[in-house]
């Protein structure tokens, strides 16, 4: 097959945003069998077209969405693919259906961020081959927003590169508290965008109560709003919590960080479609302690691989699982290794881009027939 993956215009992939990050992950995987073009918009320091690991990129010109989406259309009149995948934007995708009504197109929603409940919104929907999302959470969510989608609506979990998030034998783990510059205490790790629905409030106060019974220190990684970064550091020296602020770093990189650190929290204040930084530290065989909430609980199995935190929005019961995790390591260690076991087994990229790969086949017979297609 030919297959053309379409990226939103926000960023360009490669990149360090979770819809970029999966895009170029499912695109390395497909392009050991099938030819694939992903599409971007153009940044600085990129080429307009190259090939990267046998995935051909091409660039477009970008700054508004409007902008984009003119660009994406007439690239895709010279070109012909077998199908076309279009992440997170329902209307630029139903946009190039509209263009190229006899090829198959899929769209892949990671979150319901760009699809609020309006009726232009169903129309683009609609006109989709079929979607893809990657948790029965946001499945059930969709479906409850845009009646009769249902049965067009396929879940396929994303997952991690575990060749890259592995466990660290205590000599690795050294070097990279070296490298961070980390002392040897209790370490916990949050990563992720810094903003409020993100719970960063929950788990700093969680850390003050950790440590009136074990030292430890919090590392947070992302990125976030000056002035809101300013206050959570605020916050922390008034508790009495030491917590270092990495800001920012690279996807490639990141993966040092979580072999930095003895357990990972994603405390989320609201629904979260999956929660991919959580099969990451799974991948990297550190315990999860995270929210209760939407697609987490599909990747989370509570006293297995991690723990599940119902009252999420307290700070006691985190602060409960950290003592726990920090006072038993064999406990840690356990619970690390189950969630290394389940990655391996369940949340590889190969995983993924095989069931995309499976949609795109059910969908080629199902255009040249004009049937149905088959249930999930």
């Amino acid at each position: 097959m030919h297959i053309c993956m379409i990226a939103p215009e926000q960023f360009p992939v490669p990149g360090d945003g979770s819809v970029e990050i999966c895009i170029w992950a499912i695109a390395r995987e497909l392009a050991r069998r099938h030819t694939v073009t992903i599409v971007s918009r153009k940044a600085p320091g990129l080429p307009e077209a190259d090939k990267l690991e046998q995935v051909h990129m091409i660039r477009l010109a970008s700054g508004t969405p409007a902008r984009y989406l003119a660009s994406v259309l007439d690239y895709l009149e010279g070109e012909h693919f077998d199908v076309i995948q279009v992440d997170n934007r329902p209307q630029l995708m139903a946009a190039v259906k509209r263009r190229h009504p006899r090829t198959p197109v899929v769209l892949f929603l990671h979150s319901l961020t760009f699809v609020p409940a309006e009726t232009r919104i169903a129309r683009s929907l609609a006109r989709a081959d079929l979607i893809a999302v990657n948790s029965r959470s946001l499945q059930q969510r969709l479906s409850r927003r845009f009646h009769g989608l249902g049965g067009n609506i396929r879940v396929v979990p994303l997952g991690a590169d575990l060749t890259r998030f592995f466990p660290a034998e205590q000599a690795e783990k050294q070097q990279a508290r070296r490298i961070f510059r980390l002392g040897p205490v209790f370490t916990v790790l949050f990563v992720g965008r810094i903003i409020p629905r993100k719970g960063v409030p929950i788990l700093i106060r969680a850390m003050r109560l950790l440590n009136r019974r074990l030292p430890a220190q919090l590392i947070i990684a992302g990125h976030g709003k000056p002035r809101y970064i300013r206050q959570l550091k605020a916050m922390s020296r008034r508790l009495g919590v030491r917590v270092t602020f990495i800001g920012k770093i690279a996807h490639e990189d990141i993966h040092g960080l979580y072999q930095a650190a003895d357990v990972f929290v994603c405390p989320s204040q609201r629904h979260e479609s999956f929660g991919l930084v959580n099969v990451e530290a799974m991948a990297s065989a550190l315990p999860v302690i995270a929210s209760n909430n939407g697609g987490i609980r599909e990747i989370i199995v509570s006293g297995h691989n991690g723990y599940l935190v119902d009252r999420y929005r307290e700070a006691a019961p985190f602060a409960k699982y950290l003592l726990q995790i920090g006072r038993q390591p064999q406990l840690a260690a356990r619970i690390g290794l189950q969630g290394r076991s389940d990655a391996l087994q369940n949340f590889g990229w190969q995983q993924t881009a095989a069931a995309m790969e499976n949609l795109y086949r059910v969908l080629l017979p199902y255009k040249e027939n004009s049937g149905k297609l088959p249930a999930p």
